[in-house]
């Protein structure tokens, strides 16, 4: 039974012709607590499920509607954090441009360990922040309140003299920025079905890729206009006036980003209800968590799970194959103009990868597939890093930098591969989405010094990124067997192929499709099948 027509056998007739929801009571309750009162909960079941399940077609029609305006208003913050979160990330590739290796005395390999030291911060912090956030009823309070301490901490970059200085500065950067994308990343997934997912998280992405744009441009301004301002250097000033912005955004982040499917204000309890439902209906299990299960639980079944291992490694080569990002606008520079225009120049091949990478999540979502949408922009970027190692012509390299911008369509697409991968139970998605992003971090540790290589414009760095790219499209291909032979598990019945089932879990399915918990349980097996 697939979700469609597990939805139209909840819909029925309403009452005079009106959706029973006018008396809905709370259903935040928590679902789980063994000691909550058995008959309360039944009551409780029975009203939500009725509202739900009997509500008219055109009706639940305009309240998910509703809900998905709400939900996509504030979840365009999302976009805007992660545009500061990536500026405040690479600003350090701007400020070199204008002096800060030469102030701070920096030799070659000092200036990549400064690039790199980031992401060990970023990396043991990913999954304990994922654990936690999975568990807390407020996550937009806990994002906003580690962005105001990343922008406090961005802004001490701008009074560092010293290579030291630059180097913690950087690594506490990083330990508490890791609380955000794996976090965003999750609170998307508790709130889209899989058939929504890819577009959103693609819309939060190109906060990443307009960061790039951005930064350029904000770079050349700050760079250019505030030299000796005050007696400092003009890169002192691009840390200072980032971080300033990043806590001003924090301050508002705690009031407009959304909570959960439960709790969350400014959504009607009808909506509310309504988001249960889609979740639940998407893959046949309630997005809940077993009471049965402990803190570390998520993370022990992810360590026995060996698509996890793949996926890691694969993700990894993908992200060395894009380290270029961090050292674009020198990329941009062996085209032989003056820093500002440099700057300038490295805008339009990150716009122009948000729109191909809007366009492939859109498709990726609608045809339901995986794979050649990662795989393709893959092979784009292949053919932007020849370009680039063939030819000194500068209109080639140019266009050349624009195809590897656009490889990145594909790493969106991989984070929402990584969601479907691993629906149930959120605990073990959250920790498999923080621990597959953190190990991928590995790749921008090695990628700051694969691209030290300056020499012939860069070449020996752009073969190591063709070798890695080969890698991701094999490693993809591995996970899309797996994948694949867990569907025919499935197929042939064997509901293990999907997950461990919790009685409390299928308890809590029944009461919000309005059935009895065998055929909650059962509807996995029937229904859910892994995207490739």
């Amino acid at each position: 039974m697939d979700d469609r027509t597990r939805a139209s056998s909840h819909e029925g007739s309403s009452v005079d012709g009106k959706p029973q929801v006018d008396s809905i009571p709370n259903t935040t309750m928590d679902h789980t607590n063994p000691k909550s009162d058995p008959d309360e909960k039944r009551r409780r079941s029975s009203a939500a499920s009725f509202s739900v399940a009997n509500m008219p077609p055109a009706h639940r029609a305009r309240v998910e509607k509703s809900l998905k305006r709400k939900l996509d208003a504030r979840c365009a913050l999302f976009v805007l954090i992660y545009i500061m979160n990536y500026l405040d990330r690479n600003n350090l590739a701007a400020a070199r441009l204008k002096g800060l290796q030469r102030d701070l005395r920096l030799d070659d390999k000092q200036y990549a360990t400064c690039l790199s030291i980031l992401y060990v911060g970023y990396i043991l912090m990913q999954v304990p922040s994922n654990i936690l956030i999975n568990r807390i009823a407020r996550p937009s309070w806990y994002i906003a309140g580690v962005m105001l301490i990343w922008g406090m901490i961005s802004t001490l970059a701008g009074v560092v003299h010293d290579f030291t200085g630059m180097v913690l500065v950087r690594f506490f950067l990083g330990f508490v920025e890791a609380a955000f994308l794996p976090g965003a990343l999750l609170i998307l997934s508790k709130w889209y079905t899989r058939r929504e997912l890819t577009v959103r998280n693609a819309v939060l992405f190109c906060g990443n890729l307009i960061s790039n744009a951005f930064s350029a441009l904000i770079g050349a301004g700050v760079l250019s206009n505030m030299e000796g301002t005050l007696g400092h250097a003009a890169w002192r000033w691009l840390f200072w006036i980032e971080g300033a912005i990043t806590m001003a955004i924090a301050v508002s982040a705690a009031f407009i980003l959304p909570d959960l499917p439960t709790n969350s204000k400014g959504f009607s309890q009808e909506e509310l209800l309504v988001a249960q439902w889609r979740m639940t209906e998407d893959v046949g299990e309630a997005d809940t968590d077993s009471a049965e299960q402990g803190v570390f639980d998520g993370l022990v079944m992810v360590l026995k799970d060996v698509k996890v291992y793949v996926m890691m490694l694969t993700f990894t080569a993908y992200v060395v194959g894009l380290s270029f990002n961090a050292y674009f606008p020198s990329l941009t520079q062996t085209l032989g103009f003056g820093y500002v225009p440099t700057l300038l120049m490295s805008s339009p091949p990150w716009a122009f990868a948000c729109l191909i990478s809007l366009l492939n999540a859109w498709h990726s979502d609608r045809t339901q597939e995986k794979f050649l949408h990662i795989t393709g922009p893959i092979c784009i970027g292949l053919l932007g890093f020849i370009i680039s190692m063939a030819t000194g012509n500068v209109a080639a390299r140019y266009v050349a930098l624009f195809l590897q911008a656009s490889s990145y369509a594909g790493f969106i697409v991989f984070y929402s591969w990584i969601s479907s991968s691993f629906p149930r139970p959120p605990a073990k998605r959250a920790v498999a989405l923080a621990m597959i992003n953190a190990f991928s971090q590995l790749g921008n540790v090695a990628g700051a010094y694969v691209w030290g290589m300056e020499a012939n414009g860069f070449r020996n760095s752009y073969g190591i990124v063709t070798a890695m790219f080969g890698v991701t499209i094999i490693g993809c291909w591995i996970v899309r067997m797996m994948l694949a032979r867990l569907n025919k598990q499935l197929e042939q019945g064997d509901i293990t192929a999907a997950w461990e089932q919790h009685a409390d879990v299928a308890a809590r399915t029944a009461e919000i499709e309005g059935r009895s918990p065998e055929e909650a349980g059962v509807e996995v097996k029937r229904g859910f099948r892994y995207l490739l």
